[in-house]
C-alpha cells in the first residue's frame, strides 16, 4: 500500500454483481466481456477508479468462474483490500466460501457485500448466517451509488486501521 493508492479486487462467483458494482462507482470503468445465452460475463477483468478518503483507490473486478483462477492469481498481487459480492437472492455457492477462506487465511482485509439486497426475492439473512460471526458484512444494492461507495469507504477505514495495527502489512 503506498499512502495515496489502494488497489482494491471485487471478487465474487457468476452474476453476483461485481461489474455493475465498480460500474456503478466509475461509469468510465472498462470492462473484458463476452456474450453468453442470456446476457454478457466478464471474461478478463473490470477495473475503474475512484478517489476517497484522499486516496485513489484502484477498482479491479475478477471473473466470477471458477476456471479463471488462473487471472484472479494474476489480478491479486499487490492487493491491498477486498469486496467480496454475494447475490442474495441465491443460494452461497461453496465457490464464494472458497474465496472468503483464502482472502482470510492471506489476512487481506475485506468486507463482505451482501448484493442484491433492494429485490423481493432477496434473503441477506440467511446468507449472512452462513459466514462466521467475525466476517463483516454490508447489506447493498450494487445498483445503489451510495451503498457501493459506503462500502469502499468502510474498506478503506478497514485497511487503515489493519495496516496502523500491523505495520509490516
Amino acid at each position: 500500500m503506498t499512502e495515496d493508492r489502494l488497489k482494491i479486487v471485487v471478487f465474487g462467483s457468476f452474476n453476483a454483481g461485481k461489474s455493475t458494482f465498480i460500474h456503478t462507482l466509475d461509469p468510465e470503468a472498462r470492462h473484458t466481456e463476452v456474450d453468453i445465452m442470456g446476457g454478457t460475463t466478464t471474461v478478463a477483468l473490470d477495473f475503474g477508479r475512484i478517489f476517497i478518503g484522499g486516496r485513489h483507490v484502484y477498482l479491479f473486478g475478477t471473473p466470477g468462474q471458477e476456471r479463471f483462477e488462473f487471472a484472479r492469481e494474476i489480478i491479486s498481487r499487490g492487493i491491498d483490500g477486498a469486496v467480496v459480492l454475494v447475490d442474495t437472492t441465491a443460494d452461497l455457492d461453496e465457490f464464494t466460501l472458497h474465496l472468503c477462506r483464502g482472502l482470510h487465511d492471506a489476512g487481506i482485509p475485506r468486507v463482505v457485500a451482501l448484493n442484491k439486497c433492494d429485490c423481493d426475492t432477496a434473503c441477506p439473512e440467511r446468507i449472512q448466517a452462513c459466514f462466521e460471526s467475525d466476517e463483516e458484512t454490508l447489506c447493498i444494492s450494487a445498483l445503489s451509488r451510495e451503498d457501493a461507495y459506503r462500502t469502499i469507504e468502510h474498506l478503506v477505514g478497514h485497511i487503515h486501521t489493519c495496516h496502523a495495527n500491523h505495520p509490516s502489512h
